[in-house]
């Protein structure tokens, strides 16, 4: 009898699981307990392969901004959140300003007039682009052993993390400085590379036998002040203490929404303002990315973090993300849903979809041989669950046995569009009735959805494009751009030659940032007219222990020390508008600051003595006569 009633129990409890109604404290462990396994370490590494890394986003935008990646049609305006990938092409137009985000407190922002691209990325090493306009790199937090490239038509630059950066770009020239204890190697066209230390700048004009000037670091900019307290108020979420600090996009969840504890999740997340019915990942599109294939974008400001890590919980009555506990290395994923299809193949088969729930895999659409179709858990620190059951972290899962995704047995939770119209713009999702979920069985593995050209843009409608002069520019760089043709043809994708991406000069990388990942020893020596031994001026760096004058103003609409204004009307996290952009030529090319100019210029030595460059009035060697280009005195 007692044999029998063990069965019967067994029994059930297989019946539970097959249907997902093991009630609503959440996944059970196969002893009948709340699913919150065994303890996992507050910093527990992240499983999951380095290789794959967290792309730059689309963090800030200020007006239209123009987006372009190989394979579509045309430009199409940019959005906020975007993942870039390599070939991607952003463009600020006059007044305007984009902000990418590439670590936890690191950004790129560019202005009026600016075309920025990304040429290359893996796990140590981005390769920005700057062929017009004016651009700033703040490098407060990056990942240790990163490498930021920025090619230029005149120059490429190295620069090292925890440093301020600004470049100018015109029709001759590019001008370079560097604040707040930075330092980066510079290499021009068919020269080695050079130095160029915090507090200095210089300036490379031409491109086949560029003169060099350099000099003392000028004031900041208004846009630099704003865009520096900018970083200074992103830098400190409140999310920080339920997140990794690697985590892009938690500072905005500090603004729509607010942070919970529930039993068995632990910290959690509610978005504000969500309308009745809402669910996730039913407000945004699909757009294809070429690493990551399908990818969701969302129309909130916050969807950042809760679509791309943690999962999705369902707790009396409203849906919460949680982001499980912190792990050292947060791993990305383009979504985290289950992809559900029709059992009958005869008909037309719309794509359906779900959030994940709490310790469920992800089973990956995208990757290499051996991933794709693979249960996933990387960057996931909570316990691993299968058909609503804990199982341990050893257990070799079978995608096929993965039947019960608890998420999918909520009201309205599975939502979708047609085959015609998914990743082809914005579509209005279809909510899919009960009856209906019951005949959809889990996609493990590859969508059969092929990408189009109105796949590759986050919006639909045409954008202001570059002008030619900005386009046909080429660059001097390390390494050549990332051919994308490869890719876009083994997805059926049309390749144009006449992609805004041209060819860049290659030079040697300097010590520590080769193409071939290795790294390579010794100093570059300092920049032309720089010396190694060069006394330091006053810092016109950011923070208030280098800076020897009087304050800083903060940015506007920014309280010192403080986060920005809150307020559901807020489209962006940062409220405060920056202030006027540089200004453009009629040709489209930005004119260089005014404050840009070098103290003096030194010219490319041809042999034998040459003329003392003139020194500003005051200079204690200004009344000196000639010296040859070796006696270039240190800068004050």
């Amino acid at each position: 009898m007692r044999a029998r009633s063990i069965v019967v129990v067994a029994l059930g409890l297989t019946l539970a699981t097959l249907f997902g109604l093991a009630g609503p404290g959440g996944p059970r462990s196969a002893a009948g307990q709340p699913a919150m396994g065994p303890p996992v370490p507050a910093r527990s590494p992240a499983p999951g392969s380095a290789d794959d890394p967290t792309p730059p986003r689309i963090s800030y935008l200020h007006g239209e901004a123009s987006f372009w990646r190989p394979g579509a049609q045309d430009w199409s305006a940019a959005q906020l959140n975007v993942p870039l990938a390599p070939g991607d092409t952003l463009y600020a137009g006059p007044g305007r300003t984009i902000e990418v985000q590439i670590g936890a407190a690191a950004f790129v922002r560019v202005t009026a007039g600016t075309q920025l691209g990304l040429d290359n990325q893996d796990a140590n090493y981005l390769q920005f682009r700057v062929t017009a306009g004016h651009a700033a790199l703040d490098l407060r937090q990056l990942a240790p052993g990163m490498t930021v490239e920025l090619d230029t038509p005149n120059v490429t630059f190295s620069v090292a993390p925890g440093g301020y950066y600004h470049a100018d770009v015109d029709e001759s020239s590019t001008t370079f400085a560097v604040y707040n204890g930075g330092n980066a190697s510079m290499t021009v066209a068919g020269g080695a590379a050079s130095v160029v230390t915090a507090n200095q700048q210089v300036v490379i004009r031409g491109t086949d036998t560029p003169e060099v000037a350099a000099g003392p670091a000028p004031a900041l900019t208004a846009w630099d002040r704003w865009g520096f307290e900018r970083t200074e108020s992103l830098a400190r979420p409140a999310s920080v203490h339920y997140v990794p600090t690697a985590m892009y996009g938690t500072e905005a969840l500090d603004q729509f929404g607010t942070w919970r504890t529930v039993e068995t999740y632990g910290a959690v997340w509610v978005p504000a303002g969500t309308p009745p019915g809402w669910v996730p990942y039913s407000t945004g599109r699909w757009i294809w990315d070429p690493r990551f294939g399908w990818t969701w974008l969302d129309d909130a400001a916050w969807g950042w973090a809760p679509y791309h890590y943690g999962r999705w919980v369902f707790v009396d009555g409203y849906w919460a993300w949680a982001p499980g506990p912190v792990v050292v290395r947060p791993v990305y994923a383009p979504a985290l849903v289950v992809f559900l299809g029709s059992v009958d193949v005869s008909v037309e088969r719309p794509v359906y979809w779900a959030p994940l729930a709490w310790g469920e895999p992800v089973t990956p659409w995208w990757g290499r041989p051996g991933v794709i179709g693979v249960p996933w858990w990387a960057g996931w620190g909570g316990p691993r669950v299968v058909n609503n059951v804990v199982i341990n972290r050893t257990t070799v899962v079978n995608v096929t046995n993965i039947t019960v995704y608890r998420n999918v047995s909520i009201n309205n939770a599975v939502v979708g569009v047609s085959s015609e119209h998914f990743g082809r713009g914005r579509a209005e999702v279809v909510r899919v009735a009960p009856v209906e979920v019951r005949q959809l069985r889990p996609i493990h593995g590859a969508l059969a959805v092929a990408p189009v050209a109105a796949s590759l843009t986050p919006s639909t409608g045409r954008a202001v494009t570059p002008p030619a002069a900005v386009l046909a520019r080429p660059v001097v760089g390390t390494r050549p751009p990332k051919d994308p043709a490869p890719v876009l043809r083994a997805h059926g994708l049309a390749f144009t030659p006449e992609t805004p991406r041209a060819a860049s000069r290659l030079v040697t990388p300097p010590p520590g940032t080769g193409p071939d990942g290795k790294k390579h020893t010794g100093p570059p020596p300092p920049a032309p007219g720089v010396s190694k031994s060069a006394p330091r001026g006053p810092e016109r760096g950011l923070e208030a222990k280098q800076y020897s004058g009087p304050p800083l103003p903060p940015a506007p609409g920014v309280s010192k020390g403080g986060p920005p204004p809150r307020g559901p009307e807020a489209k962006q996290y940062g409220g405060p508008l920056p202030p006027p952009a540089p200004e453009v030529s009629k040709s489209g090319l930005p004119r260089q600051h005014e404050t840009a100019q070098p103290a003096w210029v030194v010219e490319p030595k041809k042999g034998g003595p040459q003329p003392r460059p003139d020194k500003p009035e005051g200079h204690p060697e200004a009344r000196k006569g000639n010296a040859s280009a070796e006696g270039t005195p240190p800068l004050s």
